[in-house]
This record gives C-alpha cells, structure tokens and sequence, in this order.
C-alpha cells in the first residue's frame, strides 16, 4: 500500500477527532448556524487558496467540470454539521456518538451499495454487520 493510501487514512482519522472534539466544545450559547458560517468562511479560504496553490487552476474551464454534487454536498454538510452540534448540546456522549452513528450510516450504506450500487457481500462481510448490529444494541442504554 502507499505512503498516499496512509497519509489519507491518517488525515481522515485525526480530521474526525478533531472534528467531534470542536463540535462537542461549540460553546452552547453559540448560535449553531453563525459558528458554521465562520467554519465554512474558513473553509472556503483554505480551499480558495490550495485551489490556487495547486496546478494551473482555470477557474471558467473548472466551473464547467462542476455539476449537482458540489451544492448537493454543502446542503449534506450542513445537516451532518449542524446535526452533531445538537447531537453534542441534547447530551450525547462524545465516546458513543460517533460510533452508534458511523455503525448506522454503515449499514445503510451497505444496503444502499447492493441495491443501487450492484456490489456483492460475502458471508464474511454479512458476519460484520451482524456483529456490528449487535455492537449498536450494546451501546443502546
């Protein structure tokens, strides 16, 4: 496997706790909606500039490239992120939150892959998500 495969796997799981540390520190008298437009105002530099800094960027020509999945996609991290920061103020545990919710999006996914997606579970993989499901009934107070 390369060094790019674990360098992503890497910046994946340190973004992710990262992530949920901030979400679960959004100070509760914060307005959910203006902290997240700083948090996209943010983004937006971050990307507006390694946009730039990356390759010979033409932004007309790059537009055209774009379609429904770049708006889609905000709409999508809005809700995730909006969601965890009220998940976080109704009293979640940072410790189980995450984990009863990646196991349940995980097995939509599962579902959603066979039956739009054509992909094969093997017994093996069925085995998982049953384990998984049993992991979710554990956590469930």
């Amino acid at each position: 496997m390369s060094l790019t495969f674990w360098l992503s796997f890497f910046a994946i799981v340190i973004g992710n706790v990262g992530y949920h540390i901030i979400a679960k520190s959004t100070p509760a008298a914060a307005s959910p909606f203006l902290s997240l437009s700083v948090t996209y105002g943010v983004s937006f530099l971050i990307c507006a500039l390694l946009y730039l800094a990356i390759g010979q960027p033409s932004l007309s020509h790059d537009l055209g490239d774009l379609n429904w999945t770049s708006p889609a996609w905000g709409v999508a991290l809005v809700v995730i992120e909006a969601g965890y920061i009220f998940l976080y103020r109704a009293g979640w545990k940072i410790s189980i939150a995450s984990l009863f919710l990646n196991v349940t999006v995980a097995i939509l996914l599962v579902v959603i892959g066979v039956a739009f997606y054509k992909e094969h579970l093997s017994l093996r993989e069925m085995a998982g998500i049953a384990f998984c499901l049993l992991g979710i009934f554990c956590l469930h107070d």
